[in-house]
């Protein structure tokens, strides 16, 4: 089935006749009964009801109107994918990050790598462990992730490069309604699986400083920040999320914050990839990204290392 026989067909369906579909096609009203002749006679069967005037599709043929969009817009990429795939002298560019920073810092590196015309870039997203693995597998150049500053659990092996681009902090934050005047005592929380990086950051970080006299009651959890700043959204407890993703609910009253009352962690967003195996365009990508990226300003971390040092955390 050609790209353009099923335009065709769509035009003719959208349109609602045959003169209408060709002047949509651009072409005449006879070259276009042509080609519709030619469809119908390759695909074996008509198409077109020529009982009514203006000629209309087949019931049947109208009933796959869904499918028909779908394969077109499917080789539509298709033929957009094959085109730059061999016009791009670029390439592709694959990053992998983790879901948070997929929402906030993704769309700044891509319009930055975009400055580069004959670039096409794919952003992936995941856990920190998925992106290492991606890392490791070669599915990705580089991934973006958070880090906590000093942490000397954290290890990135002598095989990676580690570049820090950015910062953020996690901050407790709740619907305004859960917000009282009295000290908190017991805390109902939005929690993180403590296999995941974000549920470690709180067990190693934030509740070692909770006062003793608190209580957490953990009333959901979950593994991704966007679900849980819904919940939070939803008044159903406080949750430990970016500042970066809860600062425009913040502003607009949707959240509050209790940074007097509970404590904060400071992030890092860093920027990894191989140590190994680069090449001359890997390293001008690199340095766009670890020097040229013009973050927001509250994303705007100095970097804590030297141009061009690997970061070992030990």
């Amino acid at each position: 089935m050609r790209l353009e026989w099923i335009e065709d067909i769509l035009a003719v369906l959208d349109s609602g006749s045959l003169a209408r579909a060709a002047e949509r096609r651009l072409v005449t009203q006879s070259a276009f009964t042509r080609r519709v002749r030619l469809i119908e006679e390759t695909i074996g069967t008509e198409l077109f009801d020529r009982r009514r005037k203006p000629i209309t599709l087949m019931p049947g043929v109208e009933a796959l109107a869904p499918e028909l969009r779908d394969l077109s817009l499917r080789l539509r990429k298709m033929r957009y994918r094959l085109k730059v795939s061999t016009s791009q002298t670029g390439g592709i560019l694959r990053f992998s990050c983790q879901h948070a920073i997929t929402t906030t810092v993704s769309p700044w590196i891509v319009r930055a790598l975009m400055q580069r015309e004959d670039m096409s870039v794919r952003v992936r997203s995941g856990n920190q462990d998925e992106c290492m693995v991606q890392l490791l597998a070669g599915e990705v150049d580089f991934a973006v992730m958070y880090t906590v500053p000093d942490d000397q659990t954290v290890n990135f092996e002598r095989a990676f490069e580690a570049r820090q681009i950015g910062s953020d902090v996690l901050v407790p934050v709740c619907a305004p309604g859960l917000k009282r005047d009295d000290p908190l005592s017991e805390i109902p929380t939005i929690s993180y699986p403590s296999d995941v990086f974000l549920g470690q950051v709180f067990d190693r970080k934030i509740a070692p400083r909770l006062r003793p006299d608190m209580m957490i009651v953990t009333k959901a959890e979950c593994a991704l920040t966007l679900a849980a700043y819904e919940f939070a959204l939803g008044g159903i407890g406080v949750a430990w999320l970016p500042r970066s993703l809860v600062a425009d609910a913040i502003a607009q009253g949707r959240l509050v914050t209790l940074e007097q009352e509970l404590p904060v962690q400071p992030l890092g967003i860093s920027a990894i990839r191989l140590q190994e195996g680069q090449d001359n365009r890997d390293d001008m990508i690199w340095q766009t990204i670890v020097t040229n990226l013009a973050l927001p300003a509250h994303l705007q971390g100095v970097p804590d290392l030297a141009a061009g040092h690997v970061q070992t955390i030990e």
